[in-house]
């Protein structure tokens, strides 16, 4: 049974008439005719009385008029819900990023810019837990609209999102800095470059993260070689810095995680300024998108990125 033969079957029951019900489907008399007979044999019931003038309801198509009605009210409700869905779902934004960034400068500077501009952010939660390359095949299999990183040209696997077909903007700017936990003088228990002898717990990121090529980089052009020994390894600077703070070792992390910790004389940097290192945060796309918010909300950002510099 066709849902269009329901329409059909309601249309004659308003019209009581087969060419008029005809006119009001926008199908010729004899087509119309046809849908209705075969209604009836699908039924296997005669629904219409077509010896009365006007044409009338047999008591069999009386109850067959309810239920009709009722179907396609529900199918119509439903089709317009099911539409709301889809135009919502349209309206938003995939968006990918580290845990990291996720807890830093997306919470404290992108979230809020989306809400100034009523900008439906869809984080997918699950990428807090993703390796390096799985943020970049989300994106290539358009598994997300947006994704946000530490970008460092140390970073091999970035390299895949250098070609045409993608685009991205700088929305500020990150430092990794040398962090151990602070003594009861407030001096870093441990220092770079650390001795041979006596060489400083380390606490890492695993190959295949975003921050580890980008130390490893960093530490190779130092004129000091720093003598670190590897205690663990980590995906997330949440991570790293909870193992420093307790005292296990040194570790590089994010300046935006460090802001109220070092204030507090908890950790302390292990190092001066020749073992910081800089980074930019970039805010990933693919051009051939087609989504008309994600295209406006990549506009406006860079036009607010170009009058201010960053967020």
């Amino acid at each position: 049974m066709e849902i269009r033969w329901l329409e059909d079957f309601i249309a004659l029951a308003k019209t009581r008439h087969f060419s008029r019900a005809a006119d009001e489907q926008n199908v010729t008399q004899p087509t119309f005719s046809r849908r209705i007979k075969l209604l009836e044999e699908e039924m296997k019931v005669t629904l219409i009385d077509r010896n009365t003038l006007p044409l009338s309801l047999t008591p069999a198509g009386e109850v067959f008029l309810q239920s009709a009605e009722l179907i396609t009210r529900q199918i119509r409700d439903t089709k317009e819900k099911c539409q709301e869905i889809k135009k919502l779902e349209e309206s938003r934004i995939s968006f990918v990023t580290t845990q990291t960034l996720f807890l830093s400068f997306y919470k404290d500077a992108l979230e809020p810019f989306c809400q100034s501009i009523d900008v439906s952010m869809d984080v997918n939660m699950k990428s807090s837990s993703w390796i390096g390359v799985d943020f970049i095949n989300s994106l290539k299999d358009k598994q997300s609209d947006l994704m946000l990183c530490f970008w460092h040209p140390a970073i091999d696997f970035l390299r895949e999102l250098d070609d045409n077909q993608y685009d991205y903007l700088v929305v500020g700017r990150e430092a990794l800095l040398p962090i151990s936990a602070a003594d009861v003088e407030g001096e870093a228990r441990f220092e770079l470059p650390g001795s041979r002898k006596r060489p400083l717990p380390y606490i890492g990121y695993y190959d295949n993260s975003f921050l580890h090529p980008v130390i490893q980089h960093h530490l190779q052009r130092q004129r000091e070689v720093p003598q670190l020994e590897t205690l663990t390894e980590n995906y997330n600077s949440v991570s790293v810095k909870a193992l420093v703070k307790e005292g296990y070792g040194i570790g590089w992390i994010p300046a935006s995680l460090l802001e109220d910790t070092l204030s507090y004389g908890k950790v302390a940097l292990a190092g001066d300024e020749n073992w910081h290192i800089p980074l930019e945060l970039r805010l990933y796309r693919d051009k051939h998108n087609q989504s008309n918010n994600l295209h406006q909300f990549w506009q406006q950002l860079k036009d607010y990125l170009d009058s201010k510099g960053r967020l």
